[in-house]
């Protein structure tokens, strides 16, 4: 089922950055990558960075984190997470049609998907993302960071 038409996207306020730590330190791939919850808030609250939050009505579901500006000058998502209750449910596209259209006009947007997430790389595959580069043991030994490109219209 479905709850992407009721999902609502809004830029995340400071009280919401504990939540997408929390999600972010307690969700694969960041659990094997081996980001620990004071890592994780440092990431949520990066200055430059872009925090938006998915949420049905109050309840938060999911969040992106961008940077105008973090691949080749063009946007960049650092990182999406989805609430492990709302998986496949169109949480995670209904962020990036978000990203999209706040990014529309800057022609290209950028982001990797870790090789232990290949449910993310469907998914962005799916919505026109295409692969750029493969940064084979970039993070740990076995597991590569896919650099993955979609031209904005």
């Amino acid at each position: 089922m479905s709850v992407a038409n009721e999902i609502t996207i809004r830029p995340a306020v400071d009280d919401d950055r504990e939540w997408c730590a929390q999600l972010m330190a307690s969700s694969e791939p960041w659990i094997t990558l081996g980001r620990k919850l004071e890592t994780c808030r440092k990431v949520v609250a990066r200055p430059g960075y872009e925090l938006f939050l998915a949420c049905s009505g109050a309840k938060p579901m999911g969040f992106v984190l961008c940077h105008p500006y973090g691949a080749m000058s063009s946007p960049y998502i650092a990182t999406i997470a989805v609430d492990h209750g709302a998986r496949g449910q169109g949480v995670g596209r209904r962020l990036l049609e978000y990203v999209e259209q706040h990014y529309r006009g800057r022609r290209h947007l950028f982001l990797c998907v870790s090789s232990l997430n290949p449910r993310a790389r469907q998914l962005y595959e799916k919505v026109g993302y295409r692969v750029v580069a493969d940064l084979e043991g970039y993070i740990i030994p076995g597991a590569s960071e896919i650099l993955m490109h979609k031209r904005l219209e």
